[in-house]
């Protein structure tokens, strides 16, 4: 499409929004769940219609030769419909962040403060692949009171389409404008320019989820505040005082429960000082379970099907069955080998020693850091959030996963009796 038809397209959907906002963020709290909780019986209700667009995007991936991981990224099935709707219903559970009064204090003029949740406005969000986000984010933003304009990937168009759809119906069930939740009509990748720079009299904010070249270049162009992490190198640290079954069923579930998402584990970290009792059978359940491993020389050493990594491997997202694996010096080898690879986002230490899991905890500066757990933890719902748009690893507004309260800022509202300033 021509620039002018993409400002023609997307204009209207920018107003759209701005005059829904306003609506929204003036609803009460009973009305933005009924929208949800109808939005989750359309969900169940249009599973048929959902699944057999998904099929449709499906084969179009595998002609167009997507990897397993982004297929897998891609497919929906009835568990994970219903894990859509149960989701939505679980935000429409939360408390509402909207007017939350965050702290107020009396000043000796008799001024009364108060700091107050507000909406963010109109967020634009921009993903890839998973069509599940479709619903995550617009329920999340319809929850925060935001409006929402959704540009999902054109491999999941139907599927966000269908997805759309069952969020109309819950938004008009409850008497809520159909703009409160806008999915732009067309794959063009233009559309994406448009709400990165041309846009900024519409939308407030900007979220991106989806892969490195997406991320980099939202963060790149946008022209608006942009809240979204660039990629997920996670990290499992194995400590020698780990409980060896422990740390098997971890390593194992934090890389192949699901490889294509963010949460994943790329690399796992063994204290030299438990190699030679952990490495071996750790690496050998990896790779009998079908996952790559990529070694420095003590790795390689315990079975010849470990293939030498490179410097490079130690910065990759791979989000496929590839994981790097090393040996350090420690729990202060693990601290600075992420310190210099790592990319904010998840890391774990598995450990028996409580004074070295809290030095872990304590000096690793990523968005979200696990003792005795697996990094595939590293999700909204999981956290209780109902959902999330995202895992935000910036160090201002929102970090870790960005659920209702964190798409809202605040105002402070200033109540007075007749003062005059001096």
């Amino acid at each position: 499409m021509r620039i002018d038809e993409i400002a023609g397209l997307m204009t209207p959907i920018g107003r759209a929004a701005v005059a829904a906002a306003e609506v929204l963020a003036r609803a009460d709290t009973a009305t933005k769940n009924s929208a949800l909780r109808a939005a989750a019986g359309a969900l169940r209700g249009r599973r048929e219609e959902i699944l057999a667009a998904n099929a449709r995007d499906l084969k179009a991936g595998e002609a167009a030769g997507l990897s397993g991981a982004m297929l897998d990224r891609l497919r929906l099935d009835p568990v994970r419909v219903e894990a859509m709707a149960t989701g939505v219903e679980q935000i429409a559970a939360l408390p509402d962040p909207v007017g939350t009064v965050l702290a107020e204090w009396v000043r000796p003029n008799g001024l009364r403060i108060q700091r107050v949740r507000v909406p963010l406005g109109v967020i634009g969000i921009i993903y890839e692949s998973r069509p599940n986000v479709t619903c995550d984010a617009g329920a999340l933003c319809l929850k925060s009171g935001n409006a929402a304009i959704l540009r999902g990937g054109s491999e999941s168009h139907h599927s966000s389409t269908a997805i759309h759809a069952c969020l109309v119906d819950g938004l008009r069930a409850a008497g809520l404008p159909e703009a409160c939740i806008q999915l732009v009509p067309t794959t063009d990748r233009a559309a994406v320019g448009y709400m990165l720079a041309g846009m900024t009299d519409s939308i407030d904010v900007i979220v991106p989820r989806g892969g490195k070249s997406l991320v980099a270049r939202v963060q790149q162009e946008a022209r608006v505040p942009v809240i979204g992490h660039l990629e997920g190198n996670c990290h499992v640290y194995v400590d020698r005082a780990a409980d060896l079954a422990m740390a098997r069923a971890i390593v194992k579930n934090a890389k192949l429960r699901r490889t294509g998402i963010c949460g994943a584990a790329e690399t796992l970290l063994v204290d030299e000082g438990c190699a030679a009792t952990h490495l071996a059978p750790i690496v050998r359940d990896l790779l009998d379970a079908g996952c790559e491993v990529r070694g420095d020389a003590a790795v390689r050493a315990v079975d010849p099907r470990v293939r030498a990594a490179t410097e490079d491997d130690w910065y990759t997202e791979y989000l496929d069955a590839v994981i790097a694996a090393k040996v350090v010096n420690g729990v202060d080898g693990a601290i600075d080998h992420i310190a210099r690879y790592g990319s904010a986002h998840t890391e774990s230490i598995v450990t028996e020693d409580p004074a070295a899991a809290e030095e872990f905890l304590s000096r690793v500066d990523s968005a979200i850091v696990l003792h005795n757990a697996s990094t595939q933890f590293a999700d909204g719902g999981e956290f209780g959030m109902g959902a999330e748009i995202g895992i935000s690893t910036d160090r201002f507004h929102a970090r870790g996963p960005v659920g209702v309260e964190q798409l809202t800022s605040y105002k402070y509202v200033v109540r007075g009796s007749g003062q005059v300033r001096a």
